[in-house]
Parts: C-alpha cells; sequence; structure tokens
C-alpha cells in the first residue's frame, strides 16, 4: 500500500496499554483528507477514546503510525500537540480547577503555564469573552466553576477548547453531561466551527442523535477493530 496523504492519516495501527497483552486497538487505518466533523463510536469497551488519545498523540502505537499534517505524532512534543490540538476528555473536571472562576478556566486554554496567575491583555480578555459567548456562558464568567452544573461545566472546558480557535478538536462524550436539548445546539456550534475555522473535530459519542444530518463520516470500532465506515460527504477513505 503506498503513502496516504491527508490532516490526518491513520495506517494499520496497533495500541495497548502498558501491562496489558491484547491490543486496545488492531489494525485500524483510515485518511481524513481535509476538515470535517468525524465521529468515532461503538459499544462500551471498543476502543474509542483509546483511538482517539492515538490519534492526538497522547497514547502511541506499538505497530503502524498516526500522522497530523504529514507529520508523525510519534515525534511530537506536547508543547507541539498543545500549541496545533485542543482536547475535552470526558473526565475533564480535575482539581484545582474546581477553585478557579470560569474565566480563569477557559484563559488556560491560551497558555496554561501562564494562567490564571498572570492578567489578561485586552486582546486575550477579548477571546475569552468571546468563547464564552459561542457557549452561552458569559453571564457565569466570574463564579467558580466547582459552583456549576454538571451541563455548565461541560461548556466551560468545549469553551477553554475553542478559544485557541484550534485546527484539531478532539471531544471525548461532549454531549454525555449536557440535557437533550442542549445536546443539538452544541452540535450545531461543533459543525459550524469545524466550517468556519477549516478544522477537524474528532468526536468520540456513543450517542449519534445529535449528531444525525451533521456528521461527515461516523467510524465504528468493536473490540479494537473499524467495523465500519459510513460517509456523508467527501472527507474520509479507507485504503484500496
Amino acid at each position: 500500500m503506498g503513502a496516504l496523504r491527508g490532516v490526518l492519516e491513520v495506517s494499520n495501527v496497533w495500541v495497548r496499554y502498558s501491562g496489558s497483552g491484547k491490543p486496545a486497538i488492531r489494525g485500524v487505518t483510515f485518511l481524513v483528507k481535509n476538515h470535517g466533523l468525524v465521529v468515532i463510536t461503538g459499544p462500551n469497551g471498543a476502543g474509542k477514546t483509546t483511538l482517539l488519545e492515538t490519534c492526538l498523540g497522547l497514547l502511541k502505537p506499538f505497530r503502524g503510525y498516526v500522522r497530523l499534517l504529514g507529520v508523525d505524532t510519534r515525534s511530537w512534543s506536547f508543547t507541539r500537540i498543545r500549541r496545533l490540538c485542543s482536547y475535552v476528555p470526558q473526565d475533564f473536571m480535575k482539581p484545582p480547577h474546581e477553585s478557579f472562576t470560569v474565566r480563569q478556566v477557559i484563559a488556560m486554554g491560551l497558555a496554561p503555564s501562564k494562567y490564571p496567575f498572570e492578567p489578561l491583555s485586552d486582546t486575550e480578555l477579548w477571546m475569552v469573552e468571546e468563547a464564552s459567548r459561542l457557549l452561552g456562558i458569559e453571564d457565569l464568567l466570574d463564579k467558580p466553576i466547582g459552583k456549576l452544573s454538571g451541563g455548565q461545566q461541560q461548556r466551560v472546558f468545549i469553551a477553554r477548547a475553542l478559544v485557541r480557535r484550534p485546527k484539531f478538536l478532539f471531544l471525548d462524550e461532549p454531549f454525555s453531561s449536557i440535557d437533550r436539548e442542549s445536546r443539538g445546539w452544541l452540535a450545531k456550534l461543533l459543525r459550524w466551527y469545524v466550517d468556519s475555522a477549516k478544522a477537524l473535530a474528532l468526536v468520540v459519542s456513543h450517542d449519534m442523535n445529535p449528531l444525525n444530518g451533521l456528521a461527515d463520516a461516523i467510524i465504528e470500532l468493536r473490540d479494537g477493530i473499524l467495523s465500519g465506515v459510513r460517509c456523508f460527504r467527501e472527507c474520509l477513505s479507507l485504503p484500496t
């Protein structure tokens, strides 16, 4: 098979956790050719989060490779990952975040080593406020995040991910903590974002209802193996 080319290239990827015998991901291959909204779905234990974190470069395959913008992610530093990518994990609430204000948490998406301990410039203040408006949380900017509901916290961490307008957005179960009505609204926001920023959003979700008619492609996993792919726009391809 010749070399694949695209914004995200996953080639014969095998991944196992340290100390584990059975691979969590086995021989997964696909190519995302341009920006879009791509969903990874499948039953519990299928390897969805493992594949997402491997595409992001947080996990390294022991066989095969992942390339973002043509560069093997095994060679990426954490600084480079943070510069190009934003990630909202499913378990997004980590101490000491709960004592920070919403404004401080969103600002950490700009430069995590700098904030919340240094003042924001006027431009940075605008960027934080703009991200809060996108997620409908501008009235919560001065509240401690630990006082918010799970759904409100989810919006805060998505705003933190979007504040730099990254080219790669990775989200693990972003609809899990929000109400049914807000899920559709958030899915439409993600669709708008990938189109306006010419970005790639890779989303893990067991609930496909909010994304129906909005996703460019759906990757289905089962027991660590790619069990199916559905493409609705010219965004993703498989090797022939």
